[in-house]
């Protein structure tokens, strides 16, 4: 159930907060533009005592949320999230290009990779400390070490880290180094590592599973908002299909249909969709066409050399000539890059 406010006074939002604690639900404050709405979340057998909430008379109305994800639902809140991270906007009109290998493999490659992402316009820097492998003898990643080199790069050249997080406890860890935490898509429906990054103040990066419908996903992001955390983007990345051409198959329909279904900012990854370098710019440029708040994408200097994922990776120039591709799109598209 969520109560719509007539009043924004605190005082007042503090006394149905309360009166939602005592029937018994998990409160859930958001302030919009123009409302704020306290979500009410639990047991629906009790929504009566809620909705006598409404003779209260900075009360609007009581309205049943009818779809099974409550708070990340556009139901609570109608204009988009926009997610603040180290000073980076995404969402709401604001376009972020997440750049960067897909892992820390030393100083000196994620120090040149960081320079040339922000050389070109990336806003924010993504790295692989940990790695989650098909196989037990790929290259796992060089852990602390890598997050120290990461976040070393990202405050050097000025641009927040964004770093895969594997197990809950290796949550507070990551927390202390990365601006955003993410979820891969190996661990969508990890439910103890949702729980564990929505109780940590860092912006979540949630990547939809290759196998999992969009109300899994959107799900898996109430998963995390339910424990407080409402600072959540979500990825689309491809979904695996019968298809073998390419590595997954973007479902960029998803875009607009998570924006219609939820208010949190969306996101594509071409390079995970297609597995190809060169089909990274064709699919940046779908992605930008077909509204998304931002692109991840992996850049590196020498993608023969890369310990994983080389072949999807772009080389400095063509990162460079995808950059000014999507421009003049994402002008089009009323948003600011």
């Amino acid at each position: 159930m969520i109560i719509v406010m007539s009043s924004r006074d605190k005082k007042d939002v503090d006394h149905v907060v309360q009166k939602v604690i005592e029937f018994g639900y998990t409160p859930h404050v958001i302030e919009g533009v123009a409302r704020t709405v306290v979500a009410a979340v639990g047991d629906e057998r009790g929504k009566e005592r809620l909705t006598a909430l409404e003779s209260l008379a900075y009360v609007e109305q009581v309205v049943p949320i009818l779809k099974p994800y409550k708070l990340a639902g556009r139901q609570v809140k109608e204009e988009p999230t926009i997610v603040n991270c180290g000073g980076v906007k995404i969402g709401g009109g604001h376009f972020c290009v997440v750049a960067g290998p897909c892992s820390v493999e030393s100083r000196d490659q994620i120090m040149e990779t960081a320079e040339i992402c922000k050389k070109y316009g990336a806003h924010m820097l993504r790295g692989g400390a940990y790695k989650p492998r098909t196989s037990p003898y790929s290259f796992q990643g060089m852990e602390e070490e890598g997050l120290k080199i990461l976040r070393e790069a990202g405050d050097k050249y000025d641009m927040p880290v964004v770093t895969e997080v594997m197990t809950p406890e290796q949550v507070p860890l990551v927390t202390e180094y990365a601006h955003m935490l993410q979820v891969g898509a190996r661990n969508m429906q990890n439910f103890g590592l949702l729980k564990a990054v929505g109780k940590s103040p860092r912006a979540v990066f949630l990547k939809r599973g290759m196998m999992s419908t969009i109300q899994e996903f959107l799900m898996s992001a109430e998963y995390i908002m339910s424990e407080g955390n409402n600072n959540v983007v979500l990825c689309e990345r491809g979904i695996r299909t019968f298809e073998t051409a390419t590595r997954n198959t973007l479902d960029i329909q998803a875009v607009p249909v998570l924006q219609k279904a939820t208010h949190l900012p969306v996101v594509v990854d071409p390079s995970h969709a297609s597995g190809m370098w060169d089909l990274v710019l064709p699919m940046a440029r779908v992605a930008v066409a077909a509204g998304a708040d931002g692109i991840m994408v992996e850049v590196h200097p020498r993608p023969e050399e890369a310990f994983s994922d080389g072949p999807q990776s772009l080389k400095p120039e063509k990162f460079a000539a995808m950059m000014e591709a999507i421009k003049p799109l994402v002008d089009l598209m009323g948003q600011q890059l």
